[in-house]
């Protein structure tokens, strides 16, 4: 039986989905609900595991953002193998028990082996070990076998895609022929050139030298802008220019740069398309806090709406106390009947009157006002630190959720408008999706643009942190793909190409991305001077061994003076030296001594 599929309701016999028995082995073995985010990695945590044929005993080695995500993967396989049911399969067990069935019964193996006489794979860069492991058998009699992949369009190896398999074919098929397409049909030389000169970058490729016989067209055209909010205004302005919108796609990492760009878009009514719409935002449980927190303003004699926030302000209220005030129904506060019927601590009584006060205050408040208020006063900024301690969730992520509930809130009177703003955007949302071939502008991820080809591409929130992220600049095999998903990006783009960036995001600096600095520097003289400073004997304190190489740790460089080193890897060092930042070799700025610490001048 397969666990995608979806069945009636029954309340003496849960539906067999996957999705369902997980929410319920995540409930029972963590306490708590899980979300839609979690239930993602979740769900992309099993896939990875079983495509990337990962044995059990090494299963705890998978980073995961899940609490007890390993237990509960155990559990669910357990359940699925259990008496109480026939065997029950979810699509990544179709591929493990398939090439399983292959390795045990070779009169099955046979049987198709001769059945195909050919076999083709295509976007075979997306194919994971399990699925390399089944085209392996099929065609180990006849050895016929074309596949058709690009190593630089190799962006998903987080939910099991294996690069290497293609850098190592060789070894898998020693006598294979291995043809390079490298001429580019879709965008203009300056991009082709520019692209190609960044993915050279990544040492682990096949060594292709990308061309085109398209005209050179518009340079790329590099925008930094003081303020993140500037970056949704600047977009408004330039698409209002193009009579046909469908020409235009505006390319992002992560899904929750849709949210601001959405909400800047309706408000000056252009219209656009989402192919990828999610719409989770509106139903993350950070939305539905910040609802409940307004609606606490209308009446505070509900324990119903106090009983869903009680946690997540400074009000101390312990989940007994709780109880006991739910069953108080006189219809009065709910803080008065705290401080008047329910057993305190003494460090309650102030915060609570305070918190009284303070709903109290925020009636008929303006929404951006409210949410401050909520974020500081009331406490709600320090109790997502510390729901992030407890349950691992990512703090930028979710400070992120408020900082764009902020953006949506200004210029809106009333909470109620800022509520009926939300629903409205949510509307929008699945409308978009809907608009695909007609005038409007294209949001999407650099993952679902893949394949995608427009002929203005604007790249936003080219920051570091966002692209690289935090995770990918800690491991080299992940600042490759990223490189290569920035890559993806690049090339969707025919005539007009735009990488945006900023300074500033929600009040704090921000450091253009290291992969913007790398196309500057490809297009800039500054390579010139690089190589000028080799003929310059080696200063006595030059860095020669990479463990002088330390994130955080301020040096000088022959030639672009004394920086900071932001992020170090095996291959490459990103400095940001005053307002400009660059990515160099550490294995050149080692042998050349271009680098001396500033501790030792």
């Amino acid at each position: 039986m397969d666990l995608e599929d979806k069945e009636p309701w029954d309340p003496d016999r849960p539906p067999l989905h996957k999705k369902i028995i997980l929410r319920n082995l995540f409930q029972s073995i963590v306490g708590d609900s899980i979300t839609e985010d979690q239930m993602d990695e979740l769900t992309t945590y099993i896939s990875y595991i079983k495509n990337k044929r990962i044995p059990q005993n090494e299963w705890p080695t998978v980073k995961t953002d899940v609490p007890q995500a390993e237990r509960i993967l155990r559990e669910y396989e357990a359940f699925k193998r259990s008496g109480q049911h026939p065997l029950l399969l979810d699509y990544d067990d179709m591929l493990t028990i398939g090439a399983q069935v292959l390795e045990e019964n070779q009169e099955l193996l046979r049987k198709y082996q001769a059945r195909y006489d050919y076999v083709l794979t295509d976007e075979s860069q997306d194919t994971s070990l399990v699925q390399h492991a089944i085209i392996e058998k099929l065609v180990r009699v006849h050895g016929n076998l074309c596949v058709v992949a690009d190593d630089d369009q190799s962006i998903y190896s987080w939910r099991g895609a294996e690069p290497s398999y293609l850098l190592n074919f060789r070894q898998v098929y020693p006598d294979a022929v291995i043809l390079l397409m490298e001429q580019n049909y879709r965008s203009s030389q300056d991009i082709v050139n520019a692209a190609s000169q960044f993915i050279k970058r990544n040492p682990h490729r096949y060594d292709k030298n990308m061309f085109t016989g398209n005209p050179s067209g518009q340079p790329i055209l590099f925008k930094t802008f003081p303020d993140y909010t500037d970056q949704a205004k600047y977009l408004v302005e330039e698409t209002q220019k193009l009579e046909n919108l469908a020409e235009a796609a505006i390319l992002y990492r992560n899904n929750s740069s849709s949210i601001s760009l959405m909400n800047a878009f309706d408000r000056a009514g252009i219209p656009f398309y989402m192919k990828d719409a999610d719409n989770r935002f509106f139903s993350h449980w950070v939305v539905e806090d910040i609802l409940n927190f307004m609606r606490m303003t209308f009446t505070d004699k509900r324990p119903d709406i106090l009983e869903k926030i009680h946690l997540k302000f400074n009000g101390y209220i312990s989940k007994q106390q709780m109880e006991i005030l739910k069953k108080i129904n006189n219809n009065e506060s709910v803080f008065d009947n705290l401080l008047n019927h329910v057993p305190l601590q003494d460090y309650q009584f102030k915060p609570l009157k305070a918190g009284k006060e303070t709903f109290q205050q925020m009636r008929g408040m303006p929404p951006l006002h409210a949410i401050r208020v909520i974020r500081d006063r009331l406490g709600y900024d320090k109790a997502i630190d510390k729901t992030c301690e407890r349950l691992g969730f990512r703090k930028e992520y979710l400070l992120g959720i408020l900082n764009t509930l902020e953006e949506i809130a200004v210029g809106l009177e009333t909470m109620e408008a800022f509520a009926g703003r939300l629903q409205h955007l949510k509307s929008a949302l699945k409308t978009a999706k809907s608009r695909r071939g007609q005038n409007a502008v294209t949001f999407s991820t650099f993952h679902s643009a893949k394949g995608l080809e427009f002929e203005r591409v604007y790249m936003i929130d080219l920051v570091d942190g966002i692209i690289p992220s935090k995770d990918d600049v800690r491991n080299t095999a992940l600042m490759e793909e990223a490189a290569r998903l920035f890559y993806v990006g690049m090339t969707r783009a025919k005539k007009h190409l735009e990488p945006l960036a900023y300074r500033r995001r929600d009040g704090e600096e921000t450091v253009e991305s290291p992969f913007v600095a790398a196309v500057r520097e490809d297009r800039s003289p500054s390579d010139a001077q690089q190589k000028r400073a080799v003929e310059t004997p080696s200063p006595p304190h030059a860095i020669r061994h990479r463990s002088g190489l330390v994130a955080g740790m301020t040096v000088k460089h022959r030639v672009f003076g004394t920086g900071l080193i932001m992020w170090v890897n095996e291959e490459q060092i990103y400095i940001r030296f005053g307002s400009s930042a660059k990515t160099l070799s550490v294995e050149a700025c080692l042998e050349r001594g271009l680098l001396e610490s500033a501790a030792d001048l």
